[in-house]
């Protein structure tokens, strides 16, 4: 390839460029645009005979060394920016602390030291980690010892001091919250596998079940870590409060009005029917039983007939229970019919495989196959009101998918097309071939030219073809982009006012699997357990907003981490003692809403 060093006058400016003159103009165009910031649509380039054109042939313009070119056009609103110099100089990774790389996400998280049997709980931390709006809230808090009366004033200052640097569950109060964010704020800091000795003091010193020694006597036994992740999250559900500000036209006595963060995020409420199952109690006037409940995660039965989770939690929402009949005067088997009125936006299925096994004085595990999904629907679960409100914004944000998905698949096929007719002109230039669509252009004009002289000889006179107008892809794809706009508002004018306010709910219905704790081997009170947690895109320093995702997973087996393709999580349904999913963790979808309302 021999190139042609020529000159670009451009708003006062001599740009010297290398012309190739058998590749496209357009090559020359987007050489241009990288030194004037002038996106090739905009730019006017005179040649002899008018303007430079995309396909022209620059072999056939007789260009010379030392040819100057005269060009005009400005850069559009926002184009100078793209290509200008960083204000900010760039850091390198090998320039970071490794606080700085940890907290950059550009480096693999920190795992969690096995101190004997505490697989369970390493795992059951990992996966609550994964909640964002957690580890901001835990930042926020402070233990009342932190504020303890004057005559505690300095020991609570010594443990305020101690918690400060990551070491609030030495002595104190052995506060679990304190501890949690301590160990939280540590590992954010650091790449190696922590050991979580704080936390496990403060765990074992919380609920002495944690505590418990193995039968060989030979250090801690090997715990549940579902027991864990209940007991954790009841905690935080007492201790970690936020402040609730009152709506407009609220008194302002209630501005100091707290709510705790486990149920505005992580708990949803139960509406229940409780009928008995003996047809009597109706005719003798015993009426069904209405109430609520919260719930802090829903439970996947395991029978011999579950082979999915939404039969598991269709299993779960109906139990049976013997108590006392108050028509009969004497116990009696009751249904209780449980439907969601609320959704949390982080929601957590429990698969039920352990049970007590009498004969082995042991925790048995359910070995079943129970397959799930990453995306999860739950609308059929809830309450008719609730699913009035949640079927429209689900089907809506179902459509904007579909019309997304189509405008991408166009775009790929529109990329494929111009590439092959490049690839066309390039080779029919090198060839010395007039371009396709000129040929084309011509045998057109040549049918027409035909076509009329029939027509005209056998009416005795011209007739006049008429006109068609084909849009550009510009205006096609700038039509797809309005329809999916259009669709975005519809979906943000169909989400309810009370779904909108709870900033803290799920507003469609529809989770993402974002956690899932795996349990390998044949009882409770063994074997090993993992978490697996779904990779994050990396996050703007400046806007502080995530970048796309890749569908890459975090494997956390202890302090060894490691990064799995999302297909690994398929495998991850049981069947075996090999690593099967126990705890799953869910988080509300992000709704699909233009960009003014987001």
């Amino acid at each position: 390839m021999t190139t042609i060093p020529v000159i670009v006058k451009h708003s006062g400016k001599r740009h010297n460029i290398d012309l190739d003159p058998e590749s496209p103009a357009e090559v020359f165009k987007y050489q241009l645009y990288s030194v004037t910031g002038v996106e090739p649509a905009r730019q006017k380039i005179l040649v002899k005979g008018g303007q430079l054109k995309d396909d022209t042939d620059l072999s056939a313009l007789g260009i010379k060394p030392g040819h100057t070119f005269m060009m005009m056009g400005t850069p559009s609103e926002g184009a100078a920016d793209i290509i200008a110099q960083p204000k900010e100089k760039t850091r390198f990774v090998e320039d970071m602390t490794d606080a700085e790389v940890a907290k950059s996400g550009a480096a693999i998280p920190a795992g969690l030291q096995n101190l004997g049997n505490t697989c369970y709980l390493n795992s059951t931390l990992q996966a609550l980690r994964s909640v964002p709006e957690l580890q901001e809230e835990l930042a926020k808090y402070r233990p009342l010892s932190d504020a303890g009366p004057a005559s505690g004033a300095a020991s609570s200052s010594s443990l305020a001091s101690l918690s400060a640097l990551g070491l609030g569950g030495l002595g104190g109060t052995m506060d679990l919250t304190a501890a949690l964010r301590d160990l939280y704020k540590q590992m954010s800091e650091t790449q190696e596998g922590f050991p979580p000795l704080m936390f496990l003091n403060a765990l074992r010193t919380a609920f002495p079940q944690f505590a418990q020694k193995a039968k060989s006597h030979n250090g801690y036994a090997q715990q549940d870590a579902e027991e864990a992740w209940s007991q954790i999250v009841s905690q935080l559900r007492q201790k970690l409060k936020i402040k609730v500000t009152p709506a407009s036209g609220e008194s302002s006595t209630q501005s100091s009005s707290e709510i705790s963060f486990i149920d505005k995020y992580l708990a949803g409420k139960f509406e229940t029917i409780l009928e008995c199952d003996e047809p009597q109690t109706k005719e003798l006037g015993e009426e069904p039983v209405k109430g609520e409940d919260a719930f802090l995660k829903l439970d996947c039965h395991i029978s011999t007939t579950i082979n999915h989770l939404r039969d598991g939690i269709l299993a779960g929402l109906e139990e049976k229970i013997e108590k006392a009949s108050p028509s009969l005067e004497r116990n009696a088997l009751y249904t209780k019919k449980s439907r969601i009125s609320r959704l949390p936006k982080y929601l957590t299925v429990h698969f039920v495989r352990f049970f007590w096994k009498k004969d082995a004085q042991k925790k048995a595990k359910i070995m079943r196959k129970v397959s799930f999904q990453h995306e999860l629907d739950v609308v059929e679960f809830c309450t008719e009101e609730l699913k009035t409100l949640l079927a429209p914004v689900r089907d809506k944000v179902r459509e904007i998918r579909k019309e997304e998905q189509d405008d991408e698949r166009a775009r790929k096929r529109q990329k494929r097309m111009q590439k092959i007719e490049q690839e066309v002109k390039m080779e029919e230039a090198r060839l010395g071939k007039r371009p396709t669509d000129e040929k084309s252009t011509d045998r057109k004009e040549t049918s027409k030219t035909k076509a009329g002289g029939a027509s005209s000889s056998a009416t005795g006179g011209d007739v006049e073809m008429p006109d068609v107008v084909y849009k550009t892809d510009a205006e096609v794809e700038a039509e797809r982009a309005a329809s999916i706009l259009a669709l975005k508002k519809e979906l943000v004018a169909l989400v309810d006012p009370s779904l909108a306010a709870d900033d803290g709910g799920n507003k469609s219905g529809l989770y993402e699997l974002r956690g899932v704790i795996t349990h390998q081997g044949a009882s409770a009170d063994s074997g090993h357990y993992t978490a697996y947690v779904k990779k994050e895109g990396r996050m703007d320093p400046k806007t502080s907003k995530r970048g796309e995702e890749d569908g890459s997973w975090w494997w956390f087996n202890d302090d060894k981490v490691s990064e799995v393709p999302g297909d690994k999580i398929e495998t991850l349904s049981g069947g075996g003692e090999s690593h099967s999913a126990l705890i799953l963790l869910y988080r509300a979808i992000s709704l699909p809403t233009p960009p003014e309302e987001k």
